[in-house]
């Protein structure tokens, strides 16, 4: 991964050390976590961090497309670093939430929704990971 100082910076986002823990960890994981979440992983680099800082910065790294918020989970909203577009299928069992390939689904119909301006969309699925 681009070094998050020099990404951050190019995106427009001033650099701040707190800003940077937060980055470091929501651009670094795959596991789409909610804002407290990132709070305590980030606080183990920056332990002064605060909520408020979090969220804002986590605004801030979605206005300048870096990270996605996502209401995936019934009310709980998680931060996804991949923002190239891509479905997602969430585990019941675990909770894991697992990007799958925009490839993958091949959705119909959307042309028939004239009374609406579909800008984008996703799929959710719901199920159990099978082991491999």
């Amino acid at each position: 991964m681009a070094d998050i100082y020099e990404l951050l910076r190019s995106a427009g986002v001033q650099p701040t050390p707190q800003r940077l823990a937060v980055a470091r960890y929501v651009l670094g994981t795959t596991s789409h976590p909610t804002a407290d979440e990132v709070l305590a992983k980030a606080r183990r680099e920056c332990p002064t961090l605060s909520r408020a800082t979090v969220y804002n910065t986590l605004t801030r790294l979605a206005e300048h497309g870096l990270v996605r918020p996502q209401t995936i989970r019934e009310g709980v909203v998680v931060f996804d670093a991949h923002t190239e577009r891509h479905h997602h299928f969430v585990d019941e069992a675990t909770g894991k939430i697992y990007d799958v390939p925009w490839e993958a689904l091949s959705v119909s119909g959307e042309s028939s929704l004239r009374e609406y301006d579909v800008r984008d969309y996703q799929v959710v699925m719901r199920g159990r990971r099978r082991k491999s």
